[in-house]
């Protein structure tokens, strides 16, 4: 089967690389090419393709307000390019929240090690959307956010930070009917959207500390930590090497590091290792390396969530985890962007669980609260 793809870009020279790499592979046919967003709004009606590549800044309309108008109309994957910049990541979590499934960095170098790499990868991951049905008035109308208190990641609320919303909390007894003393969720492709799904349901004394690996570039997982802190009453931060592990604080892994975990449960804290340190990691953060390092400080004591993504990071780590006696969730194929990682674990039959991310977030709290 040939998948049929719309790039959408105000530079000629982009589109036109984008056209060659894609053509390489026989399943990729370029249809049409539109160099703004009003362009690509037509283009959509008339080519119906299965994936649409999208800047984001473009003259006439920018790639977000196109994003939101196709998905309102006519509903289909996109991923967009973005600057590894601050204002980039910025801007992409616009998209992500408007409808767009993905996003690459528009300097290839920055994803890969060398030029063949950087092709293979472009081209599985818009293979990984192509075919992705989508339904409702938005892409992810059934995986976005639909909590009243925070209906979509623009929303902030009046809190001064971090610290603030610790204090918050102290007048809570954390209490907890299970022997969970830690919740770990790894996602790649989809998760951003997932995981705030989950987050924004959790309460603000949620009785554990959760670790969170999202496979996003360095100058990413800031924008997106503070942006999840603006709309959760649970506190939710950047990891950094030395903090503590606290109960009702989401712990997310900084982009091109790992993250592990060291101590002993009840005073275990956050160690960010330079990525050299694990060779064989695929992924920076990988999941595989967090939970392996769980396993060790919590042994069985932890509930293990792998949620959408392409790829099979997070199979080994749960594999360990669950030997130690962990149980170990994952996403459902219907609910998933990119049935990649939650398949990994499941027909490794080391899920013991697959739930729709609509109604993760009731499971964990019926699992580990009172």
């Amino acid at each position: 089967m040939v998948y049929k793809i719309l790039i959408v870009d105000d530079s000629t020279f982009f589109r036109r690389r984008i056209k060659q790499i894609l053509e390489k592979d026989s399943e990729l046919e370029v249809v049409g090419e539109a160099k703004n967003g009003e362009e690509a709004l037509a283009l959509v009606v008339s080519l119906k393709p299965d994936v649409v590549t999208m800047d984001i800044e473009m003259p006439v309309m920018d790639g977000i307000t196109a994003v939101k108008r196709i998905m309102a109309s006519n509903p289909v994957p996109i991923i967009m390019f973005s600057s590894l910049t601050q204002e980039g990541a910025q801007s992409t979590l616009d998209a992500l929240d408007a409808g767009a499934l993905d996003f690459l960095p528009k300097k290839f170098e920055d994803i890969a090690l060398n030029r063949k790499e950087a092709i293979l990868l472009l081209q599985n991951r818009v293979k990984a959307l192509c075919g992705r049905k989508l339904f409702g008035t938005s892409s992810l109308s059934r995986t976005r956010l639909s909590s009243s208190r925070s209906p979509t990641l623009l929303q902030t609320k009046n809190v001064s930070g971090i610290a603030s919303k610790l204090d918050t909390k102290t007048n809570f007894k954390a209490t907890t009917s299970s022997h969970y003393t830690c919740l770990a969720i790894g996602a790649s492709t989809g998760g951003p959207v997932a995981l705030q799904k989950i987050l924004t349901e959790l309460p603000v004394n949620f009785p554990v500390p959760v670790l969170m690996v999202q496979h996003m570039p360095g100058s990413f997982t800031q924008a997106f930590a503070k942006r999840l802190n603006d709309l959760c009453d649970v506190t939710v931060k950047e990891a950094a090497h030395g903090d503590i592990l606290t109960p009702g604080v989401c712990y997310l892994a900084p982009g091109g590091k790992q993250m592990i975990v060291e101590g002993r449960a009840g005073n275990a804290r956050v160690i960010i290792s330079d990525p050299e340190r694990f060779t064989s990691a695929a992924y920076k953060p990988s999941v595989d390396v967090t939970f392996e390092s769980l396993a060790q400080v919590y042994t069985g004591n932890v509930l293990a969530i792998i949620l959408t993504g392409m790829g099979a990071d997070g199979r080994e780590g749960c594999k360990i985890l669950k030997a130690k006696g962990a149980k170990i969730w994952a996403q459902d194929e219907k609910s998933c962007v990119v049935y990649g990682m939650p398949q990994a674990v499941t027909v490794a039959n080391i899920s013991q669980a697959n739930y729709d991310i609509a109604h993760m977030a009731s499971h964990i709290k019926n699992e580990i609260l009172d």
